[in-house]
């Protein structure tokens, strides 16, 4: 049983790196452009939106919460920069700050309703998700918004040192989301909430500030998402981020955060990112169509919750057992 265990453990630790590098064989075999050079950074250009928007996801799930409202921030945020930059014609660094304040102030409506509002996390969000969306719409009549500064390319499309600039934002963001899940005391917080709300009320944890101020740092990174996204595109979309936060859930799910909250490395979900990238664009190359994407995409997400509660049970027999 000991050595069953051990498997399952083990399963649990690197099965999410194998499954990547699996990926990778499969797809280098299924298209001979899928390893080029091109490719591969068409790759890590993807990685960025997902990459951002899933740190801040990491911390909301770790508190054993949820945010479903993350692919329609990305959206108004995008339309509203590109509204103030082509249409009141506002410095492209102003508009960027204005749909960062956006998104954090989203994100403080959802920890509002959440916490003190007592509106479960699932429902809060899916509201505010609909709502939002539909500011999307309302603010751009339904239509792109075009015509910004050319300069405003750089942060979706640049280039530093040959190294695309969403890469570059995506590294240093997972950089600091590491450091602050591993090495601060709000890190360590984010564990102890999602283990026991009460039990980390009665060692002076500040749990209603913290479930706040974790909903305003996921609105914030899904702002800068849907900035860079913005830039990617050249052009607002009020369709932007639709759909997107399922794939934002299944990267850290896949990764190894717990539903339940409390459990989870972050090292994982960097691998989950990119284990939904290289799936995404290995479709693509490989001339899937779009419905039967949005199967297997679904079907990771199955597998990844199922995973997670079938371990999380086999760990509760074992303790029960061990007691």
């Amino acid at each position: 049983m000991k050595t069953k265990m051990d498997k399952t453990e083990l399963l649990r630790k690197y099965g999410i790196v194998l499954m990547l590098l699996l990926l990778i064989v499969y797809f280098s075999f299924g298209s001979k452009y899928f390893l080029t050079g091109g490719n591969i950074v068409n790759v890590l250009r993807q990685s960025a939106v997902t990459g951002i928007s899933a740190v801040g996801l990491t911390y909301v799930m770790l508190t054993g919460g949820i945010d479903l409202s993350i692919g329609a921030v990305i959206g108004l945020t995008a339309v509203t920069a590109a509204s103030l930059m082509a249409k009141v014609g506002m410095n492209p660094v102003l508009a960027c700050i204005i749909a960062l304040l956006l998104g954090i102030l989203i994100g403080f409506i959802n920890g509002i309703l959440i916490n003190y509002v007592e509106i479960p996390a699932l429902i809060a969000t899916l509201g505010v998700m609909t709502s939002v969306r539909g500011l999307c719409y309302i603010l751009t009549g339904g239509l792109p918004v075009y015509g910004f500064p050319t300069s405003f390319d750089v942060l979706g499309k640049g280039y530093i040192w040959k190294i695309p600039v969403p890469v570059i934002i995506m590294v240093i963001v997972l950089a600091i989301g590491w450091y602050v899940l591993n090495r601060t005391r709000y890190g360590r917080y984010l564990y102890a909430i999602g283990g026991s709300r009460e039990a980390a009320r009665l060692s002076g944890i500040n749990v209603d500030k913290m479930i706040v101020m974790t909903y305003m740092v996921a609105g914030f990174l899904s702002a800068l998402a849907g900035l860079v996204e913005l830039s990617r595109l050249s052009s607002g979309q009020p369709s932007a981020g639709d759909g997107f936060e399922m794939n934002v859930i299944t990267a850290v799910v896949l990764g190894g955060i717990s539903v339940n909250g409390g459990e989870g490395k972050f090292s994982g979900v960097v691998v989950g990112v990119f284990i939904m990238s290289v799936l995404a664009n290995g479709l693509v190359m490989m001339n899937v169509y779009e419905f039967y994407q949005q199967l297997i995409r679904g079907l990771v997400l199955i597998f990844a919750v199922g995973f997670d509660q079938l371990s999380k049970k086999k760990r509760g027999v074992k303790k029960a057992k061990a007691a």
